[in-house]
């Protein structure tokens, strides 16, 4: 994030960065919503919206479509079938002090100031740390139940949610509306949570991080006999769409969820104080360790609901609602030695192993240590952090899980640092490899960058896996059946090392059958540990997946003409998107000539001789380029997997009958038959332009759910405006 305050920002600067932080922040919320594998800590990523929201409204004409504050949460996962919410699930706004807490109850008093005799009530209840879902009851009947997902749009996990014990199948009592959506937090207790561990580590299986991670994938899973084995729990806080309105207050609404069956906070109050609503918080507070489950803060409401309406909504959040965090906890430990580990892109990773211990109710044990500079004491900017003091092996330190979520490392103790303790050395080769590990010059700032990668690209076995599963994703090559689970266990058993090896696979059909039978084996044991009714549908599920080879095959021979750009994208070259991929795509038409330009521009002394100069491509791709085709270690690996799938020459699909070709077109809001990228491939590939904004230039605007402020300049400047089915008629495709 820029250090630079906002109103210095110049238009061309907020313009940038706030594309960066859109690209930032969707990253984010993909890992925090969809992965359950957050990477910052709560305080940091509310910093990136709130200086997304400060340039926004200094420059309002530049706010984009896919803007962090347009969106709640992530894009549904793949795998479930979508649920579009009758009423948004929207996030809360933060407060982090008691002034913030009092802040927002002035707010509303001067919002209602001309109501002298008005008596705002509020109230507060714990904020528990699960995973958001909507319940739908018709005639008090449990139909359907759904994530959060992006807020508009989440995941029908209905089977799923029947497991839970706590959620009704049909309500109790009696003055519930024809139809209401039940709406609450899905979360597991630390025992639950560490008698899963238990009976994990027993057969060998995985280790789980926390709580509220392992309640959100058991929420994912495929087999609902996987979620009834988790033992998740429920409580309700709030509703969607109802026929009619509970009661006229909040906590009386959440009383008459406890009437008709539901678990509600016993935590939860009516105050009319700031001094009483504090007082709740730090009463919360204090009672956090022993309540047997994970709580992040105390949520206020506006209790009255008509006064609710009255204030309404700013983009994304209830003006009438506030979650007041907790600080994080912290212990102190050990650091027992220090671990490098390498992604996908071959990032080293610094992680620090530490002495076990407890904090806000979970086991840590590792925590990461960023990159080199951060365990030297200083952050990205050159600027000291832990007042500057490194990290070493056999060092004190105090930890805390950010957000209570991800551990990090506060302060070291300096005075408890062992004599024998030394600066830790930073390796500058590779520790899986052997590849040279270096920092790049960041283009745009002439600075290095902060983390160190490894150059061994395709022949590095750390980023083998990632590499593959990216590979084979959605965007990539996309084979159907060829997911994470299946590619680390052909993986790991000496199937799969490189991606021309999926395309062997069917000539390895015994083997291949063994690694599912052993893999079967042993998640039998793991069903010893679940009901009769539990193993028998897992055995089910599994035994399918082991019978579908045929289709597995089928999916990965589909593959072996990919579209260019899909393939470029697959290939995993760093700063290489699906965006940058099609323009590789259009500029060069074949895979060959990719590598052949690829390969003479590694050579050059001066790469701009040689590579051509393509609007959109800057020196970051350029570079990106030059390193992987100039690693000769990566041509085996590429000549074996070109031995097996042939890209197809991107082809321009102009025709003289194309209505689009040569106009400019702009795609706004949410595409919901193709990704953003996919459309604009398509449409370039017609001969028409894609233009980021609307101007007297836009000949046509495509519109989805969500289109926001370009809708109305194209009103204003008379440019037609159509939605997605009318475009892909438009250019001859079903819609």
């Amino acid at each position: 994030m820029s250090e630079k305050p906002v109103d210095s920002l110049t238009e061309s600067e907020a313009a940038d960065e706030l594309k960066q932080l859109a690209a930032e922040i969707a990253e984010h919320d993909r890992r925090y919503h969809a992965e359950d594998a957050p990477t910052i800590t709560d305080a940091e990523y509310d910093a990136l919206r709130r200086r997304n929201l400060a340039i926004e409204e200094r420059f309002p004409d530049l706010v984009r479509d896919d803007s962090p504050s347009l969106r709640v949460g992530a894009a549904p996962a793949e795998g479930f079938a979508k649920v579009r919410h009758a009423v948004p699930m929207l996030s809360l706004a933060k407060a982090y002090t008691d002034q913030d807490v009092a802040d927002f109850i002035e707010r509303g008093r001067r919002f209602f100031d001309r109501d002298k005799d008005l008596d705002i009530a509020f109230t507060a209840e714990p904020k528990i740390d699960g995973l958001s879902a909507s319940l739908r009851y018709e005639n008090g009947v449990f139909v359907q139940g759904a994530t959060r997902g992006d807020g508009t749009v989440g995941e029908d996990i209905t089977a799923n949610l029947k497991t839970i014990a706590d959620i009704p199948k049909a309500l109790k009592g009696s003055g519930w509306p024809e139809i209401i959506e039940i709406r609450g937090e899905v979360y597991m207790t630390y025992a639950e949570f560490e008698a899963l561990k238990q009976r994990s580590a027993a057969v060998g299986g995985q280790d789980y991080v926390n709580p509220r991670n392992t309640a959100a994938g058991s929420l994912r899973q495929k087999d609902p006999s996987v979620t009834a084995s988790r033992n998740l729990k429920f409580f309700a806080y709030a509703w969607g769409y109802t026929t009619a309105e509970p009661a006229p207050t909040q906590f009386d609404s959440v009383q008459k969820f406890k009437e008709w069956g539901f678990k509600v906070s016993p935590l939860m109050v009516r105050a009319k104080s700031i001094e009483d609503l504090i007082a709740q918080y730090h009463r919360i507070e204090e009672q956090r360790s022993s309540l047997g489950y994970d709580i992040d803060g105390v949520v206020y409401k506006v209790d009255q609901l008509e006064l609710q309406r009255r204030w309404g909504f700013v983009t994304g959040e209830p003006r009438w609602a506030v979650a007041h965090k907790f600080p994080a906890e912290q212990a102190m430990t050990t650091v027992e030695k220090i671990d490098i580990q390498v992604g996908r892109t071959g990032t080293l990773a610094p992680v620090a192993r530490l002495a076990p211990v407890t904090v806000g109710g979970v086991v840590v044990e590792n925590v990461t240590l960023h990159n080199e500079d951060y365990i030297k004491g200083f952050d990205s900017n050159g600027q000291p952090i832990r007042d500057g003091i490194d990290v070493r092996i056999g060092d004190t330190v105090v930890i805390q899980r950010a957000g209570d979520v991800i551990p990090q490392i506060v302060s070291v103790v300096v005075d408890k640092r062992p004599a024998g303790a030394v600066p830790y050395e930073f390796p500058h080769t590779c520790p899986v490899c052997g590849s040279p590990a270096t920092r790049e010059i960041n283009e745009k700032t002439g600075k290095e960058d902060s983390r160190r990668r490894c150059t061994g690209e395709l022949i590095c076995a750390a980023q083998a896996v990632e590499r593959l599963r990216h590979f084979v994703s959605r965007g990539a090559l996309d084979i159907e059946g060829l997911g994470a689970e299946n590619i680390d266990l052909f993986f790991n058993s000496g199937l799969v090392k490189t991606a021309a090896d999926i395309f062997t696979l069917k000539d390895r059909r015994p083997a291949v059958t063994k690694a599912l039978a052993e893999r079967r084996e042993e998640q039998a044991r793991l069903r010893e540990e679940a009901s009769g009714k539990a193993r028998k549908n897992v055995r089910s599920v599994e035994e399918r997946n082991y019978e579908g080879l045929d289709k597995l095959f089928s999916a990965i021979d589909a593959r072996r003409e990919p579209e260019l750009d899909r393939f470029i994208f697959a290939l995993g070259i760093r700063h290489i998107g699906e965006t940058t991929a099609a323009v590789l795509a259009r500029q060069f038409s074949t895979i060959e000539e990719l590598i052949r330009v690829g390969k003479e521009t590694a050579k050059a002394e001066d790469p701009h001789t040689i590579f051509p100069s393509i609007n959109g491509i800057g020196d970051t791709v350029i570079n990106a380029l030059r390193d992987f085709f100039g690693n000769e270690r990566n041509d085996d690996v590429l000549d074996a997997l070109l031995a097996q799938v042939h890209p197809k020459p991107y082809v321009m699909e102009i025709s003289a009958g194309s209505e689009v070709s040569g106009k400019t077109v702009v795609f706004t809001g949410s595409l919901e038959k193709m990704t953003r990228s996919e459309a604009k491939a398509m449409a370039e590939r017609l001969g028409a332009k894609v233009a980021g904004s609307v101007s007297a230039k836009t000949d046509l605007v495509v519109a989805g759910p969500g289109a926001g402020s370009k809708l109305k300049v194209a009103s204003d400047l008379g440019i037609e405006v159509i939605d997605e089915d009318t475009w892909l008629q438009r250019i001859g495709r079903d819609g």
